[in-house]
């Protein structure tokens, strides 16, 4: 079944993990939706925000829709802006960071295998 969501309206649910602060998470398409291989999440962190420093055993791949920050990859904090595309690979710690002193969140789209974590109890995995 074909499906149509726009990430500006999505209901938004918090993260509550450790470490957490400040971010929102959608689901735009997963499990629920019957899709086979990958679940496509939306994230939204505030500024000051972050989501949790981790590590998985599998890869991800994110889109920045909008706003600015960071993100630690290799041990190393990396600056990302809208239109960003940060590859995320296996069993690799990673955080995204929203930027401090602006209005304006951290909203990234992430995809991720379907069959793994994506019900969207960590954003950004």
């Amino acid at each position: 079944m074909a499906l149509i969501r726009n990430i500006h309206t999505a209901p938004m649910s918090k993260v509550d993990l450790p470490g957490v602060q400040g971010a929102t998470i959608s689901v735009m398409v997963g499990r629920e939706d019957n899709a086979p291989h990958f679940a496509l999440r939306s994230i939204e962190v505030e500024p000051g925000g972050n989501t949790p420093h981790h590590a998985h055993d599998y890869e991800h791949e994110v889109y920045v829709v909008s706003g600015n920050g960071h993100v630690l990859l290799e041990g190393t904090r990396h600056p990302i802006k809208a239109g960003d595309v940060v590859f995320v690979p296996a069993n690799e710690e990673h955080e995204f960071t929203a930027a401090e002193g602006t209005d304006e969140p951290l909203k990234f789209l992430c995809v991720v295998p379907v069959e793994q974590n994506c019900g969207g109890e960590v954003p950004g995995s």
